[in-house]
């Protein structure tokens, strides 16, 4: 016998981890004065970028001697930069401890060919341990793992008095979780998550140690042309001002300018990482009383509040082969889907099987709160096909 679906839904069933939820209210009414048909180097094209510029630091408190600049190809262009044009002048700590992680250790390893690297790495659900870094070296990290749940819960561990640069991959937790600026040097994030903004475009913050490095280091290979932050030994300030290297999508900046200005109204950082703090506790109030599931993240303190990721512990799956629990997990997520209540949750492909629900600022945490019910319908179906030797 089929489980009784739940009476009410989820007003917006967006709960991807990127592309995520777009801001409450957003239409496409809100893009109209878009700089469409123009060049984004025109004089209007360059005010919107350097809007987009002013308003990413207004909004995420940056630092006046911090430069900042949107660049191509999403989060992954701008981690990429930040690796090839400020790595090699010292010894290099990588820390990973989910997939994105574990792809910039193989980008440094096996692509830049660095040979001083050390790797601390930690299974999905757990954080490397920090006692381990040495600060003399510039370290890579994730801020926010995106494919696992768990996050750093601050800065406190990053030395203030480091001679290496910190590169933080903070894509799902700028706007989300507040960032400790003067312990990181390069950052990068994308507009398609913590504001659900579009895909294709990402941003490069800069410290001034990371700036000094440009310009006192070139590095062993030749760099592409989308990479280039330096001319004639100086950096390209340019870039820093909404010159960019490419055409951007004037669109989707005109997109990123509109969610800005809704995080702003609300009332800034505060608000929206305490929207995404509210989301996570409605979402973590459901595991705590329910008995099937688990949060991957093993320490309470070092769980993500934007996407959260979770794990099936009910004996009658767990003790299925691994293939069959990834089914499983598959099954669920097809299920919400198919109802029109969950769309994209089924967890990352290099994860643990479970469960990924972004709970970003964008969504509203009742649409979490009516979403949890039907996680549990959506199980007991699930759990109901299991074959009866299982």
């Amino acid at each position: 016998m089929s489980a009784t679906k739940p009476g009410v839904r989820p007003a917006l069933p967006h709960f991807s981890s990127g592309p995520c939820a777009k801001r409450p209210g957003w239409s496409l009414q809100a893009l109209t004065d878009a700089v469409l048909a123009r060049s984004h180097r025109s004089k209007i094209g360059r005010a919107k970028l350097k809007r987009a510029i002013d308003l990413t630091r207004e909004v995420l408190q940056i630092p006046a001697d911090y430069r900042i600049a949107i660049v191509p190809a999403s989060d992954t262009g701008a981690v990429e930069m930040a690796l090839w044009s400020l790595l090699g002048a010292k010894p290099v700590t990588m820390l990973a401890w989910e997939s994105f992680g574990e792809g910039w250790v193989s980008d440094v390893v096996k692509e830049l060919k660095l040979k001083d690297v050390t790797v601390l790495k930690a299974p999905y659900g757990e954080l490397p341990d920090f006692s381990k870094i040495d600060f003399a070296s510039d370290v890579v990290f994730t801020w926010n793992g995106t494919t696992s749940g768990v996050c750093v819960p601050n800065g406190d561990w990053i030395a203030a008095k480091r001679t290496g640069l910190t590169i933080c991959d903070a894509t799902s937790a700028a706007f989300a979780q507040k960032l400790d600026w003067p312990k990181l040097d390069a950052v990068t994030f994308s507009w398609q998550k913590a504001l659900g903004g579009e895909g294709a475009h990402g941003m490069l913050i800069l410290s001034p140690r990371a700036a000094a490095r440009l310009e006192s280091y070139k590095p062993a290979w030749p760099l592409p042309k989308l990479f280039r932050l330096t001319k004639g030994g100086k950096i390209n300030e340019g870039i820093f001002a909404g010159e960019t290297i490419n055409t951007p999508s004037m669109l989707c900046v005109e997109d990123y300018l509109d969610t800005l200005g809704w995080a702003k109204s609300i009332g800034g950082l505060e608000a929206t990482v305490a929207r995404s703090d509210a989301n996570a506790k409605a979402l973590a109030s459901w595991v705590a009383g329910t008995p099937w599931i688990a949060h991957l993240a093993k320490n309470a303190n070092e769980r993500s509040n934007t996407s959260m990721c979770l794990v099936v512990t009910d004996p009658a799956v767990t003790r299925l082969p691994a293939d069959d629990q990834a089914a499983f997990a598959k099954t669920l997520a097809s299920l919400l889907e198919k109802e029109g209540v969950a769309y994209d949750i089924a967890y990352y492909r290099d994860a643990p099987p479970g469960l990924r629900i972004w709970c970003g600022a964008t969504v509203e945490t009742r649409d979490i709160e009516a979403l949890t019910p039907w996680l549990d319908w959506a199980f007991a179906e699930a759990k109901a096909a299991l074959p009866k030797a299982a």
